[in-house]
Parts: structure tokens; C-alpha cells; sequence
């Protein structure tokens, strides 16, 4: 959730806290001509050395083609780096003693139901955040993939429709409905709304000042950075970056304590320092115990190693394993806790070295992973005393490379479709299809005499049906920031249509866009 690269040097920046001796020399520099290099408007990082903030700054713009500049109190979305800060609100009760960790799911929800009974009845607080409760990668995001219509709690009531992918506690895949569960527990225990307990149990407390939990406040601070992407290629990621519509963008409410909060560079300085600082504030008093942060960076669940490609190959980690809202792993023999988070055109990545005391937050008002992730790495090498790697350029290298090659195959695909079909008159495939979990998709006649779709959880998501070959066709979404998918309709011995299935049409779509997890069987007036 979700989801996903430099000439003139002359710096957009207001800064709150200067740079540091500490910091590379030239690195202001370096991050304004590699902003301008990728395209994105603004970026803003975060660096705590010791317990000293060294950095809190902006570059850039907080909307392309603005004149307001990007500074260190500009709000970013931060994606699924959120997840951790759900995980540090359920510490903060834990410390309080209305849950524990391996309390059962049940025993404050009566109501919560998964799809198998005895993961209901077995399922605790601990295995809502790690990643190993048996659903599949990204099951049922697009409940709220984008802007979803349901309320949190009944998005929840959802999962008791969702089949597992494994076994419980098998292994790893990474979700964000159980983080949407874990928001709506933190409700039931405390008596606030997720949203509530974020801004005055943990942004307040913690010393956040400009941090946001619901879309109306984000929306109503005008120094906030305004969403960004290349959209206009033949697959997300291809084409020149330009700004999303802000209000379609959005994630459904639902999904907001797994990616959903706002903050900026003063703000993630704070996080940086409570982190590692094991719960405590900078001046004094705590925001949760020691006891508690050592609980949120244990590793549970071992995330699969894959070593990573070419030029990126020295960050192949030795071991990966989720803790609770965090990853738990190494780089060049040093522990990192770390969580990268996206949303649409945004980006953030969090990184912790905490046996070096140093800690380093970035965000990005565009889809450019290569820039965010190339200066990260670059500040990370440089406080780990190793060389300059030209990470931002290795990272670009990867990403062009992944692009042009999802281009290649989806041409091949587009390049000859089979010229046959569809079977049916068009009028024969208009209905409501109904999937357990995600509910109705209803295709109908267009004013053109063409096919639409509309998927009624998600109502941005509605448009065109294309024919492509046989008895499927492809979505062509009025908004084109969302991924089109292949729509196939399978027809019974009497020439009726009885169920359809889908699937992204890009090959490098984005898990959340789980199109094939759906099976999508009539209800309405099918012919």
C-alpha cells in the first residue's frame, strides 16, 4: 500500500536546523541536483546522530510547477512507515496495561472473525503485525485501493471472508488488513478511534507537532507536499512526472493505521530520536517503556532472501525478519530496523542503525524511489564509514532497467491479440458480480453502446471495458493513475456467463492491485 532517476545546483530549501560537520560534505548540493535530475518536486530527510538531530531540511517545491518551497515542517505521506507507529500506539497500551502482546485477537474483539475458526479463535495482537497469519500477499487492499467507501470496522468484518493463502504462522506475506484489524483494536480498548489516539496519545505526546492521522487535517495545512507520478507511459513509473488528482489518491479510510499518517522532516527527527532513544523523549518522560521498544524490534517472522540484482547486490541482507511494524535485518555486518512505505505518488523510507545511534528518515511528494532510496543508503555508507557507492545512480540503473523491461512484455502481449471474439453480444455480459470479500463490480451498457465497469468498494475506480481477445476485455479506468487489468468472463455449457476473473495488465503493477484474487460470480441480470 501499496505501493512501487540530476544539473544546476541551485538550492530550494528552508530549513529549520542547519546541517551538520557531521553530514557528507556537499550533501545539501548533492540532494538538490538529484531532485532536479529525477524529476520530483520536493524531498525532505531526517538524520539523528546520538541523540542530536543533524538534519531536518527540505529541497524543492511542495507541488510541481509551485512557488511554495518544501521545508523542514512540510507534511509528507509516509505509507507504511506507519506501520510502526500503530504498533508503538498498541505498545503504549501494553504499558498501560489494557493488552498484551500474545493476548488473543477475541478476547477484546468477540466480534473479529477470520475465514478459518481456529485462526479466530487462535490469532493474537503479535500476529496482527508480522506478517504470518496465512493470508495471502496484499489480501484485500482493494477493499481501499483507492479510497475505499467501507468503515474500518467493517472492513474487518471482511476478512472472515478472505481465504488463506497458507497455513497460520507458516510463513511470511505481507499484508495491510490486519493492520486495519490492529486500528480498529486499539479503538475497542481505548474508547478513541485510531485516528484520536494517534494525534493526542502519540503525535502530542511524543512531540509531533505537525503529524496527521485523517485526511482532514492533512488537507486543511497548507504546507503539506501534493501527490506526484509517471503515469502517462505505457506502464506506471513510464512518462514525465506529474501531479495526482489529491482526493483520488487517497487510500480508503480503513487503511489508514496500516500507511496513512503525515509527517514532516521535524516530525520523523522526533520519531528518529524516541526510537532510539527505546521510548524515551528528548528532555524527558517516555513515550513507551524500554521493555516495549525491545518487544517492537524482535524479529518474529523470517522474510525470504533474495539477493538483489547487479549493482545492488551488496545490500542482499544475511537475515530479514518482521518485527512488530519493522523489518529486522543487516548491512555490512551492522543491524538495521528499517520500513520503507509508498502510496500514490508518494514515497518514505525509515532506517535505524541502532548500534550506531544513528537514524535516518526520508520522504518524497513523487513515485522516485531511485532518488529516495540513493541518498538514504548514501547518508548510510557515510556514517558506517564506508565509500561512496553512488547508490542514487545504481538505484536509477535497477529501476530503468525493471521499467524497460515491464514495457517490453506488456508491447508483446498488447502486439498481436487473438481476433476472435467476444462471444457474446454485449449486452450479455452486463450484471453485478459479487466476490464474498470485496463485494459488487457492476458491468453495464456505456452511452456509446460499450461496456463499463464500475467496482462499487472502490468508486474511483469505474470506466471503460475494452474488448481485447476472446471473452476478455481491459479496463480503462477514467482515472488514469489506476492500473488497468485484464476483465476475463467464463461462460457456462449454456452460453451464460458464470463468473469472471481479473488480473493486472502490467507486469509490474503494484500488490495491492490484487485484481486475481477475486472471484466474481453473477447476481444481477446477466443474459
Amino acid at each position: 500500500m501499496i505501493r512501487t532517476l540530476i544539473a544546476l545546483p541551485a538550492l530550494l530549501l528552508a530549513t529549520a536546523l542547519p546541517a551538520a560537520a557531521d553530514l557528507p560534505k556537499g550533501f545539501a548540493e548533492r540532494v538538490e541536483t538529484l531532485r532536479q535530475q529525477s524529476g520530483a518536486p520536493g524531498i525532505a530527510i531526517a538524520v539523528v546522530h546520538k541523540g542530536k538531530v543533524e538534519l531536518a531540511q527540505g529541497w524543492g517545491t511542495t507541488k510541481h510547477g509551485g512557488a511554495q518551497k518544501v521545508d523542514a515542517d512540510t507534511i509528507f505521506q509516509t505509507g507504511s512507515t506507519g506501520k510502526a507507529f500503530t504498533a508503538a500506539a498498541l505498545a503504549i497500551l501494553v504499558d498501560r496495561g489494557k493488552i498484551k502482546w500474545d493476548d488473543r485477537v477475541i478476547d477484546h474483539m468477540p466480534w473479529f472473525r477470520m475465514y478459518d475458526p481456529w485462526v479466530t479463535r487462535e490469532i493474537t495482537i503479535r500476529d496482527l503485525l508480522v506478517h504470518r497469519s496465512g493470508l495471502g500477499l496484499g489480501a484485500g487492499d482493494l477493499l481501499y485501493v483507492p479510497r475505499g467507501s467501507l468503515s474500518r470496522k467493517e472492513t474487518v468484518k471482511r476478512l472472515a471472508y478472505i481465504q488463506p493463502a497458507r497455513s497460520f504462522r507458516s510463513g511470511y506475506a505481507y499484508d495491510n488488513i490486519l493492520y486495519s484489524v490492529a486500528g480498529q483494536l486499539i479503538e475497542e480498548v481505548s474508547g478513541k478511534t485510531w485516528e484520536d489516539f494517534m494525534a493526542q496519545d502519540v503525535f502530542a505526546a511524543g512531540g509531533m507537532t505537525s503529524a496527521t492521522a485523517n485526511y482532514e487535517t492533512r488537507l486543511a495545512n497548507p504546507n503539506r507536499a501534493h501527490p506526484h507520478a509517471r503515469i502517462a507511459g505505457a506502464v506506471r513509473g513510464d512518462g514525465p512526472v506529474s501531479m495526482l488528482d489529491e482526493r483520488a489518491a487517497e487510500l480508503g479510510r480503513a487503511a489508514l493505521p496500516a500507511g496513512g499518517l503525515a509527517l514532516s522532516a521535524n516530525d520523523l527527527a522526533r520519531w528518529l530520536q524516541i526510537q532510539l532513544g527505546k521510548g524515551a523523549l528528548p528532555g524527558g518522560g517516555r513515550l513507551f517503556s524500554a521493555a516495549q521498544s525491545a518487544e517492537m524490534w524482535k524479529g518474529v517472522t523470517l522474510q525470504p532472501i533474495s539477493p538483489m540484482p547487479g549493482q545492488l547486490a551488496p545490500l542482499t541482507p544475511n537475515f530479514n525478519s518482521y518485527a512488530l511494524g519493522w523489518s529486522v535485518t543487516d548491512y555490512r555486518g551492522v543491524r538495521v530496523i528499517a520500513h520503507g512505505g509508498a502510496v500514490f505518488g508518494a514515497i518514505a523510507y525509515v532506517i535505524l542503525l541502532p548500534d550506531q545511534d544513528v537514524g535516518i528518515a526520508g520522504v518524497v511528494n513523487a513515485e522516485e524511489t531511485a532518488l529516495l532510496r540513493g541518498v538514504i543508503h548514501t547518508l548510510v555508507d557515510h556514517y558506517l564509514g564506508a565509500p561512496d557507492q553512488d547508490w542514487p545512480a545504481r538505484f536509477n540503473s535497477f529501476i530503468e532497467a525493471r521499467i524497460t523491461g515491464a514495457k517490453a512484455a506488456l508491447s508483446t502481449t498488447r502486439a498481436a491479440p487473438a481476433k476472435i471474439g467476444p462471444s457474446l453480444s454485449l449486452d450479455r455480459y452486463v450484471g453485478t458480480y459479487r466476490d464474498a470479500w470485496y463485494g459488487d463490480v457492476v458491468v453495464a451498457k456505456g452511452k456509446d453502446g460499450g461496456l463499463t465497469i464500475d467496482f462499487t468498494t472502490t468508486p474511483a475506480m469505474k470506466g471503460k471495458l475494452v474488448h481485447w481477445q476472446y471473452d476478455s476485455f481491459v479496463t480503462r479506468f477514467d482515472d488514469k493513475s489506476l492500473e488497468p487489468a485484464y476483465v476475463t468472463f467464463a461462460l457456462d455449457a449454456d452460453g451464460k456467463v458464470a463468473r469472471v476473473s481479473m488480473k493486472p495488465e502490467s507486469p509490474i503493477a503494484d500488490f495491492s492491485y490484487n485484481y486475481q484474487d477475486l472471484d466474481l460470480r453473477p447476481v444481477g441480470a446477466t443474459k
